[in-house]
């Protein structure tokens, strides 16, 4: 009131204006940080505009800026009538501040504005685009004025004018009408008498049979100046002169405040379909991960949460899947389902109720046009949409052929397709009719799109989960058939189970040196039989002796016939388990459990071996490397042995507690795991430590299990502690199978092997045998020998074998091969050109005809017409040869070998050879009976 006697009226109104523009700022702000209708209102401005002070400044009457007489309060009667006329001015403006429902704030605009001017009616058009939307920068279609609310009087009824508005208003062009015209060029205009005015409709007065005479019609304008919509005012009450510029400066003033109004209910109108959008979202997520077993069920969730989102009268959704028909070829429409909205009660349902979908039949997909709307949209990848078409002139000619089949009327029609994460098309959504018969628009297609972004990964899931369970059921059923493959035939099972079973002294089972050269592969399980009998574990245990001899051949049936990790390999490393535990004196911080644990573990440890490592599994990405990324070979070994212990009829520890039985997984799966040279170096350095620094409790369980770990690499390489005319055959056995590794990796993968693969490598295997002593051997050794002195034999042993693989680094240092021979009685320039070379036997067999000697033993065979040769290597410079040469060793003289078991099975396995002198390669010689198989000297292989 003060502040008025000291400023003029244009800057008294400037800050009034300013004050009041930071006002709506305010609020504006406030819209977009909150999403509920309760919003906090800044405090007005004490300064406000009032219709006294703008038409005194109209009328040029400036009276009021000299001090006028004041009354006992101080203050002028003319200041008492502008102070109310501004309290109902400001709460006009606090009226629109706070209301966020669009309608309703149209219909307090209109009503304020008719008090304030004096006029009977008005309208308010907002401008929107052709297909419905907003209009904004995201949708740039052809903009209309659309109204809001049509002929709002100041005493009409919300509800009555928003049913009037809906059934009467039409939607006018920009540029046609005074509306029109007036939301194109963005000015006002003030008509006292339409009917004179050419831009006036008459059509409209027609239909409502209202006479319009005059007309005030404002742009509202929003923060950039674009055009948010118009007002319009008709009919000044009480004059014909219409309306006056006071009147149009008024509204003016008004519309600035409306504006910003109109602008934060729809900023707030989107910010809660946004809501409601993710809120859907959110909901179709979850359906996803609540239901994967049953795609119908699944759709069923998603439908309950978007029904209500949607809002159409019928929603399909098509899945596409490879079909029958064309044996998975091509991918066609397999399934259906249908949603119906009748508009019944029953039909509009919380989110969180059923929903009730249609399967459609076979008949209703081949028969449904729309089904074939489906295949032209997955074909075409592209989205339909049609609004109100009455003839098809404007889609393609194959789009429209289709749509004319339809039967059902088609008011408003949306499909689009569904993409999987590899964008292949494996579904159709279609939406038909819309509840409130309205346009699709394009929220509507985003809203459809993003549920059918979810539908794909609804699709997919399901899909992948269909697959799994399918690859479940066959791997199941191939488990089955391998367990019945791989189980023991039962004529073996009742042979071993009614034999003699031989002492543990014929078989030299507690020595160190034990030798399995000259056993049966029926004498090699009965070693076994024997090791589990001496430990007393079929009576502690109360195994089944049947069930135990079943388990035995089942576990040697597993292994392949690979050059070395066999059979005899794993009966070699039980049987250096067992000495250890006995000869060495380690039995006495074991239990009976760990024992049986531990042989089970070494018999195990390499069933199934392909004869190649984890490298190479890892290189071919191998279905097992895929399995396991890590220990690969040790995992499948463990895999394949609860195979057969999970079989009720190899199961020899199903009388044991479910503690014990957990117990006793646990450390099989251990020490398999264990015998991975990567597990070893990883535990070899605090094993060694503790041992030489004398903190070792082999009771505490922690370092008993890592005990356990280094026992089983001991084991697995004590063929390096044999004597050395074993370790020496047998390294050739180890050398042939890596380098068979090798040339498969140079074949299939182009890659030049490791030294220790490559053939080309194979002078350099006494240096490599050394550096293997050296690096994982000696120092295991050396540290179980201090801890236990009863095991420093087989350290002693592994030293003595070291200066042999010596000597023979130091011959191939001087030009000799080693492999040629061997013990290298002769250096190979004496046997070169020699008589000898005519006598050297070339044996050429293959693979195959090896694999078919495993397991063969019935009849007899003649062991002294059975002589064997040392290998040979030797190239005559005349000839060329790329077949593989053996040279078998001498015979061995069966009074220096270990007694004939009596129960040793005689040999049927007859090999043709074809043996070639290196002057006449084409010459043969008489067919020798070879030993029987798994016998390591008949499965000496040329290294060439």
């Amino acid at each position: 009131m003060f502040l008025r006697r000291w400023v003029t009226s244009e800057a008294y109104l400037s800050i009034c204006v300013l004050l009041l523009a930071v006002h709506f700022v305010l609020i504006l702000q406030s819209v977009k940080t909150t999403s509920s209708r309760q919003l906090c209102l800044p405090a007005l401005p004490v300064f406000i505009l009032f219709p006294r002070l703008i038409r005194d400044r109209v009328a040029g009457n400036e009276s009021w800026i000299h001090a006028p007489p004041v009354d006992a309060l101080g203050v002028a009667p003319e200041m008492a009538e502008l102070t109310d006329q501004s309290d109902v001015f400001l709460s006009m403006v606090q009226d629109i501040a706070t209301e966020l429902d669009l309608h309703q704030l149209c219909h307090k605009i209109l009503a304020n504005v008719g008090r304030l001017t004096a006029a009977d009616r008005g309208s308010l058009f907002l401008v929107e685009s052709v297909n419905g939307d907003h209009f904004s920068e995201e949708d740039l279609g052809t903009p209309y004025l659309v109204p809001k609310l049509f002929d709002v009087t100041v005493d009409s009824d919300f509800d009555d004018t928003l049913l009037k508005a809906a059934l009467e208003a039409q939607p006018i062009p920009l540029g046609s009408g005074i509306a029109g015209h007036v939301a194109l060029t963005k000015s006002g205009l003030r008509i006292v008498d339409a009917y004179r005015d050419e831009r006036f409709l008459s059509e409209v007065d027609k239909r409502t049979g209202y006479v319009t005479h005059s007309i005030l019609c404002l742009p509202i304008l929003d923060r950039q100046g674009g055009v948010v919509g118009v007002a319009q005012m008709v009919n000044k009450k009480g004059t014909l002169d219409g309306f006056t510029s006071s009147d149009e400066e008024i509204f003016r003033r008004y519309l600035c405040f409306a504006g910003i109004g109109i602008q934060n209910a729809r900023l707030f109108l989107r910010v809660q379909n946004e809501k409601q959008r993710n809120q859907v979202l959110l909901g179709l997520a979850q359906s996803i991960f609540q239901e994967q077993t049953s795609l119908k069920k699944l759709v069923e969730l998603m439908m309950a949460n978007a029904r209500n989102y949607l809002h159409c009268r019928r929603i399909v959704i098509y899945v596409f899947s490879p079909s029958e028909a064309s044996h998975g070829q091509e991918m066609d429409i397999t399934s259906g389902f249908e949603y119906i909205n009748d508009g019944s009660a029953s039909s509009q349902m919380s989110s969180s109720q059923r929903c009730e979908i249609n399967l459609l039949s076979s008949a209703q997909l081949q028969e449904s046009p729309f089904t074939a709307l489906a295949r032209f949209v997955a074909e075409k990848r592209q989205v339909i949409r049609i609004n109100e078409i009455s003839d098809y002139s404007d889609c393609c000619p194959e789009l429209a052929k289709l749509l004319r089949g339809v039967a059902a009327p088609i008011n408003q029609f949306l499909s689009l397709p569904i993409y999987n994460a590899q964008s292949a098309v494996v579904g159709v959504v279609q939406l038909l009719n819309k509840v409130d018969g309205k346009s699709f628009t394009s929220s509507d297609k985003l809203a459809v799109e993003s549920f059918a972004l979810f539908c794909g990964m609804a699709i997919h899931n399901t899909q992948t989960y269909e697959k799994v369970s399918k690859l479940s059921a066959k791997q199941k059923v191939a488990i089955e058939c391998l367990s019945y493959h791989s189980r023991a035939n039962e004529e073996d099972v009742e042979q071993l189970e009614n034999d003699v079973v031989p002492s543990t002294e014929y078989y030299n089972l507690t020595n160190y040196d034990f030798i399995d050269f000259e056993l049966s592969d029926l004498d090699t399980c009965k070693a076994v039989l024997r090791m589990f009998i001496h430990c007393d574990l079929i009576n502690t245990f109360h195994i089944p002796y049947k069930v135990l001899c079943r388990w035995i051949l089942s576990v040697k049936k597993n292994y392949r016939p690979v050059k070395y990790h066999n059979w005899r390999h794993a009966l070699n490393v039980a049987q250096t388990m067992f000495s250890l535990l006995r000869t060495g004196k380690m039995e006495q911080f074991m239990t009976d459990l760990d024992i049986l644990s531990l042989l089970v573990a070494c018999l195990c440890h390499d069933l199934d071996h392909r004869g190649t490592n984890n490298a190479f599994q890892s290189k071919v990405m191998s279905p097992l490397a895929i399995l396991y990324s890590t220990s690969t070979m040790e995992h499948h070994h463990l895999d394949q042995c609860i195979m057969i212990l999970s079989e009720d009829s190899n199961n020899i520890l199903q009388s044991l507690s479910p503690v014990q039985y957990r117990t006793a997984m646990h450390l099989i799966e251990h020490a398999i795991l264990s015998t991975d040279l990567a597990v070893y170096f990883r535990k070899k350095n605090r094993f060694i430590d503790m041992v030489e620094n004398g903190e070792f409790n082999w009771q505490d369980p922690d370092q008993k299990l890592l005990l356990c770990g280094m026992m089983m690499t001991g084991c697995d390489v004590s063929a390096i502690a044999k004597p050395w005319s074993v370790q020496h055959r047998v390294a050739k056995l180890v050398a042939e199978e890596f380098f068979e590794q090798g040339d498969m990796e140079k074949l299939q993968l182009n890659e030049t092997p490791i030294a220790m693969m490559d053939r080309d490598e194979k002078d350099n295997l006494p240096k490599m045998q050394i550096g293997f002593i050296d690096s994982i051997c000696l120092p295991l050794y050396r540290a179980l020998s201090e801890s236990f002195p009863w095991v420093k034999p087989i350290y002693e042993t592994c030293l003595n074998n070291r200066e042999q693989w010596k000597k023979l680094s130091d011959l191939v240092d001087m030009g000799l091969t080693w492999i040629d021979h061997p013990f290298i009685d002769k250096p190979v320039e004496h046997i070169i050109g020699s008589k000898e070379q005519e006598k050297i036997p070339l044996i050429v067999t293959d693979l195959s005809a090896s694999n078919q000697l495993v397991g063969k033993s019935s009849d007899r065979y003649d062991k002294e017409n059975l002589k064997l040769h040392p290998k040979s290597i030797l190239k005559s410079p005349k000839i060329t040869t790329t077949k593989s040469i053996l040279k078998l060793p001498k015979v061995m003289s069966t009074s220096d070998s270990a007694p004939v078991s009596p129960h040793q099975e005689a040999s049927k396995h007859l090999v043709r050879m074809r043996s070639m002198s290196l002057n006449s390669p084409t010459e043969l010689v008489d067919i020798k009976p070879l030993r029987p198989s798994r016998d390591y000297s008949s499965k000496l292989c040329s290294i060439s």
